[in-house]
Formats: structure tokens, sequence, C-alpha cells
């Protein structure tokens, strides 16, 4: 039988909690200097106000006309094929009035972009047509929930 000198001894370090509440006060004032010097840049809150931004957000808007938005309480696509054809020939205007002042790969991005949206809403305006001949949809410009 083992005595009470043969057992191991157990060491509590009573100070380890301790020190472990202030590493994690310290790495909690690190992440609020870092957030509050971002708040302060501007980081984090909104893109670059450049050509690349605003043609991804001509673009997005069309995309989300053109089936890639849900609809917050039917839960169903909306397809309104007004709105997505004014964001495309917003892209199509800027596209006609920067032509020869754009880098290439802008020019390159903005004419994929186009080529790409223009292509989806003929897709789309078919499906919308199909549809409103089989008597599923009401055949107007309008939005389309699905």
């Amino acid at each position: 039988m083992a005595s009470e000198e043969d057992a191991p001894k157990i060491i509590v370090d009573s100070d380890w909690k301790s020190q472990a509440q202030a590493e994690k006060a310290k790495l909690a004032e690190a992440e609020a200097e870092a957030e509050a010097k971002g708040a302060q840049s501007g980081q984090g809150q909104l893109p670059p106000a450049d050509f690349r931004t605003m043609v991804g957000m001509l673009a997005t808007q069309a995309v989300m006309y053109l089936g890639g938005m849900v609809h917050p309480e039917t839960g169903g696509a909306v397809v309104d094929l007004e709105y997505s054809k004014h964001s495309i020939d917003l892209l199509g205007v800027l596209e006609e009035k920067t032509k020869g002042n754009l880098s290439e790969e802008e020019a390159s991005e903005l004419s994929g972009a186009l080529n790409e949206l223009r292509m989806r809403w003929v897709e789309i305006s078919k499906m919308v047509a199909e549809q409103a001949a089989k008597g599923q949809g009401d055949g107007a410009s309008g939005p389309i929930v699905s």
C-alpha cells in the first residue's frame, strides 16, 4: 500500500486565474483599439469610391433584379426586368462615356460585366415570357415573385 509520501503532490498555482484574466483584458483592449482605429479611418465600413466599385454596384443591382434577390416575405426570387434593364443600360452609358479613358483592365471588366448581364437578361426575359404564356405570370414588366 502506498503511503502519503509516495502519492503525487498537487501544486495549486493560485495566480493562474488572475494571469489569464489579465491576458484576456489585454486582448480585449487591443481589439477595442483596433476597432476604434478602423472606425476612425473608415476601414470595414464602405468600399473605396473607385471605378471598380461603381461598376460592381450597378452590376449587383442588375443581378438582384434578375432573380438574385429573395423577397423577404415570400422567400421567392424577385425578377423585375425593367429595373434590371435600367441598371444594365446605366453600365452601357458608363461604357460609352468613358471609352478611351479607362485602363485596359477597367474596360475589360466593364465590357465583360455588360456582356454577362445582357445575356442573363435575355435568358430570363425568355423564361418570363414562357411563364406568362403558360399563365403562371401576368406578362407585365413589373416584379415577378416566384
